[in-house]
């Protein structure tokens, strides 16, 4: 190989080179007296010599002329093609569908308007429904002799022990009833829960300015309030949209948009104080009142058996 081809090879100075064939060859040699791989030395000649001899081609891709010029007649193709299906089903429909006809029943029979017919079987008749039979699968419900006495201290069999038990009594609320998220202390450790009726937000901020709870309600959620804890609860929304329960029933309805968390928990507390009193008295009095009928039933017994020894 000449040694002006080598420099050119060196000095990548392609334009001093033969044809394609024979550099090719000259890099092969080249590279096979060196030592070096003759491949990648041909490839890499090959990426940094392009070939002068093979003219450059026009990117092959779409033709959106052609697109463009066939586009109305795909369409309408494709109108067509729908509007034949929902032809075909509304004709399917139509043709189904039947015009209304005379009834086949020209006359009613005599044996319909004029009961029992000479020669034929009499009509069935329906009497008046009976009454369901007593059910005997479900037992009589067993009380054990003095449970409710001892428990209560009201005699179940005392119709005027239970009178006096009830008489008096406060009407129960409507009950708390968990109809979404909630939020806050325990059941066990609060007294006073507070549900949105609607969607609204619930700010619970300390004394000390820190915010205890904060949260966009959604209709339903509650927050249970914890007990001795000095907070104000403050609403965005109408106070009216969130209902009080105190001790698990209803107490109204928040009365202002600020309303110290004290204020609540002493409502509650007083009323769990006066129900526990109420129930107290009404239970003493009722076993003042159960002891006073035993005493006499014993003084009865008593002048009966006295009697009846004097005899």
């Amino acid at each position: 190989m000449p040694s002006r081809y080598l420099t050119a090879l060196e000095q990548n100075d392609f334009s001093t080179l033969p044809n394609r064939v024979f550099s090719i060859g000259y890099v092969r040699a080249y590279a096979g007296s060196l030592g070096l791989d003759e491949q990648l030395a041909v490839e890499r000649f090959k990426r940094e010599s392009p070939d002068p001899s093979v003219p450059l081609q026009a990117p092959v891709g779409v033709a959106f002329e052609e697109v463009r010029r066939y586009s109305p007649r795909l369409i309408a193709a494709g109108m067509a093609l729908v509007l034949a299906v929902v032809g075909w089903n509304v004709f399917q429909r139509v043709s189904l569908m039947r015009a209304p006809q005379p009834s086949d029943l020209t006359a009613i029979p005599e044996s319909w308007t004029l009961g029992a017919v000479p020669g034929q079987p009499a009509a069935l008749s329906l009497a008046a429904p009976r009454p369901a039979p007593p059910d005997q699968t479900i037992p009589a419900l067993y009380i054990t002799p003095g449970l409710e006495a001892e428990l209560t201290g009201v005699d179940p069999a005392s119709p005027e022990a239970i009178a006096a038990a009830t008489a008096g009594a406060p009407p129960v609320q409507r009950a708390f009833n968990p109809r979404g998220a909630i939020y806050g202390a325990s059941a066990n450790a609060s007294q006073v829960v507070i549900q949105a009726r609607k969607a609204a937000s619930l700010v619970v901020r300390m004394a000390d300015g820190r915010v205890l709870f904060a949260r966009q309600l959604a209709a339903g959620d509650a927050w249970r309030a914890p007990a001795g804890v000095a907070a104000v609860v403050d609403v965005s929304s109408h106070f009216s949209d969130f209902d009080v329960y105190l001790n698990g029933e209803h107490g109204g309805t928040l009365t202002a948009e600020q309303t110290p968390l004290s204020q609540l928990n002493t409502r509650a507390q007083a009323l769990a104080r006066q129900a526990a009193a109420e129930i107290a008295a009404r239970t003493q009095a009722a076993q003042i009142e159960a002891q006073a009928e035993a005493q006499a039933r014993a003084a009865t017994v008593q002048t009966a058996m006295a009697t009846t020894t004097g005899g």
